[in-house]
């Protein structure tokens, strides 16, 4: 049996076609099948022989005391990597490198918002961690505390995380892209005792307001947080609470530069909370482990991106997402390696300015988003022709399925560079499906197969068992989650049990809630969502969060938001609402102005990434006849397609109404 390729580039849609047999996949036309692998060795030894595999791995990072066993399996789906162990993911990715690479530059900082660049070396910041974890401990932040940060991809972001992570504090990261209503949220779920944070940063040349975000969200969470504020001089009129909020830094006659340590923390012990959309309103706090999340880091910079220490590695992610934390920060330090911090848009001021920054800081390792490089696709430059970007051995694009024709441009761009697409989740903390360095290359549109620690497989969505090649199942991965993926919600397991293996009872399966197909060679596709999440330009936003949004709005009876293909960030949302008084809004002026307000209240309570691309006005939604939004339709004809079987819909009139919001009653 073998798999066809068929690519819709109007949607960015991948249908797959199972058809008869052929003597030799080779024979497949150039650049849509890679050769067969010549080698398993390395998975398939981690999939039978875990233990010993991952105590190989832990070899890579230093420990303050040795682990007692490599793994806990005790209450499964819950597990504990290398118990009884002590270490530190600062220790690691800064301290254990001052005697061998102290002058040799960690973070090198760029933006093209300011024109801004500035060096650190490992002593230097090793120097400027010891400083903010003095300050944090002087704010009355222990072991175990909770500590928000609010800020840009500037150093000082990477310098707050590890000075969290040195003096014990779990951090919690928030994009500062986001609304004081969602920021709030995480506060107020974190429990945070500081929120760190800086007077302004800028996107796109816009000023966007951090501060006074910051002060609304504590407001909102009616917390007692105290606020250290970094400031950069861009927002002079920043507001100031006297009995909260300090400025850093604070003063040597204050704080001191000495250094107190690392504070040696037991590897099951939680190192941060990262916030991720789902079906839900609530967003969950998926919660990570220190010694666990340090050793898959180590180990995954040589065996995926085959890095080397030195080198210099740039990855575009901002440190709100977990790639920003796995690898715009830990990942590449842990590694002895530059890491690159990018602040700007690819194509602001100057669409050459990635590529510019691989030359002049010869990276050899790069790591973006397909949505990205769609962009950048749209804006032609003769930076590939002009630039020396023959340092560049692998670009990995992750967050979004890599769509054909994007793969094939970026790699006529980039002909020497390896163009790797891989597949992982704010969930799992680093890829589960990717090609291997120096393994074979995946299929086009296909992000690979299962990595070693993965016992990945696509599932049939009822029974949980495997399923034939080239039938559609749910990408799920047998327990125990291998080290470095979440190991609970935090504060709340039931949830975690539930929500992430509950999908399929009587077996113990983690559900990445993602349909997928594989083919004879073992390349697993991603078909989309099983789920009610909307993926942004690898944003993940639930619907439920953007329906709340929407019918805060007093005007709003009910609504439904779904996400919709789009050429350039994958999905975009539409939204469709109906009014508690529609007679009011008859006027088209009045129309326009409640649908501008409501667009504007998803943007207040989500931020500018939840900003809808479409609101229109509906006599009804269509449900079914227990009264549950069918979504699934509404998606149909959103983009044009049948809506199929319409057999349990209460109403099929009311997708008349969805077709006739399109034409007119549109907000933009």
């Amino acid at each position: 049996m073998v798999i066809d390729f068929i690519y819709h580039h109007e949607k960015h849609k991948v249908i797959l076609l199972v058809t008869e047999p052929m003597d030799d996949l080779r024979s497949s036309p150039p650049g849509m099948l890679s050769p067969l692998p010549t080698s398993c060795d390395v998975v398939a030894r981690s999939i039978q022989s875990p233990d010993e595999f991952w105590a190989e791995q832990a070899e890579l990072i230093d420990w303050h005391r040795s682990f007692d066993s490599v793994c806990d399996r005790s209450r499964l789906p819950f597990v504990r990597w290398f118990p009884g162990g002590k270490t530190n993911l600062c220790y690691n990715a800064v301290d254990r490198h001052l005697s061998g690479r102290g002058d040799q530059p960690a973070i090198r900082f760029i933006s093209t918002e300011t024109g801004e660049e500035r060096s650190l070396t490992y002593r230097e910041l090793h120097a400027g961690v010891v400083r903010m974890a003095n300050t944090i401990r002087s704010l009355g932040v222990g072991e175990g505390d909770r500590v928000i940060i609010y800020m840009p991809m500037i150093p000082e972001s990477a310098i707050a995380m590890l000075a969290c992570a040195r003096m014990g504090a779990v951090h919690s990261v928030v994009f500062a892209g986001f609304a004081a209503e969602s920021l709030a949220r995480r506060i107020k779920d974190a429990g945070a005792k500081l929120l760190i944070t800086c007077d302004a940063g800028l996107r796109n040349g816009k000023l966007i307001r951090l501060k006074k975000t910051a002060d609304e969200a504590l407001d909102l969470a009616e917390s007692a947080a105290r606020l250290l504020l970094i400031s950069r001089g861009l927002d002079l009129d920043a507001p100031m609470n006297a009995s909260r909020d300090l400025v850093y830094p604070l003063g040597t006659e204050s704080i001191g530069a000495s250094d107190a340590g690392c504070v040696w923390r037991q590897s099951s012990s939680p190192s941060y909370i990262l916030y991720t959309s789902g079906t839900t309103a609530k967003p969950k706090g998926i919660q990570r482990d220190v010694g666990g999340y340090a050793v898959a880091l180590a180990a995954s910079m040589g065996k995926i991106y085959g890095c080397k220490r030195g080198e210099t590695f740039f990855c575009t992610a901002d440190i709100g997402w977990v790639v920003g934390h796995s690898y715009s920060v830990y990942g590449p330090l842990i590694h002895g390696m530059t890491t690159i911090f990018f602040e700007g848009l690819p194509i602001h001021h100057n669409a050459a300015a990635w590529w510019e920054i691989v030359a002049s800081s010869r990276a050899s390792v790069m790591f973006s988003s397909p949505t990205a490089i769609r962009v950048l696709k749209k804006h032609p430059s003769d930076a590939f022709d002009r630039l020396d970007l023959t340092s560049l051995r692998s670009l990995f694009l992750a967050g979004e399925p890599l769509d054909e024709p994007t793969a094939e441009w970026i790699q006529a761009a980039l002909p020497g560079t390896r163009i790797v697409d891989n597949y992982w989740q704010t969930e799992t903390g680093w890829p589960v499906l990717s090609e291997l360095a120096g393994g074979k290359p995946s299929r086009h549109g296909s992000p690979g197969c299962p990595v070693y620690g993965y016992d990945a497989f696509v599932a049939d969505e009822e029974s949980g068992e495997p399923v034939p090649c080239g039938q559609r199942g749910v990408l799920a991965i047998r327990a125990p989650l291998p080290p470095g993926c979440m190991t609970t919600i935090w504060q709340n397991d039931e949830q975690f049990q539930n929500l992430y293996f509950g999908q399929f009872p009587g077996k113990v399966l983690y559900s990445t809630f993602d349909y997928a197909v594989e083919d004879e060679e073992g390349n697993i596709f991603i078909l989309g969502r099983t789920d009610d999440v909307i993926n942004v330009a690898g944003h993940r936003i639930g619907t439920r969060e953007i329906e709340e949004s929407l019918c805060s709005h007093p005007a709003v009876a009910e609504a439904a938001a779904v996400g919709v293909a789009d050429e350039v960030k994958w999905q975009v949302i539409k939204c469709f609402v109906v009014l508690k008084e529609p007679d009011r809004y008859d006027d088209s002026c009045a129309r326009q102005a409640v649908l501008k307000e409501i667009e504007e209240t998803v943007v207040g309570r989500l931020g500018a990434i939840a900003r809808p691309a479409f609101v229109g006005l509906v006599k009804q939604l269509p449900k079914t006849r227990s009264g549950k939004i069918v979504r699934r339709a509404i998606l149909a004809i959103a983009e044009g397609r049948d809506p199929g079987d319409l057999s349990t819909l209460e109403d099929p009139m009311a997708l008349d109404h969805i077709r006739e919001a399109q034409d007119g009653n549109a907000s933009r």
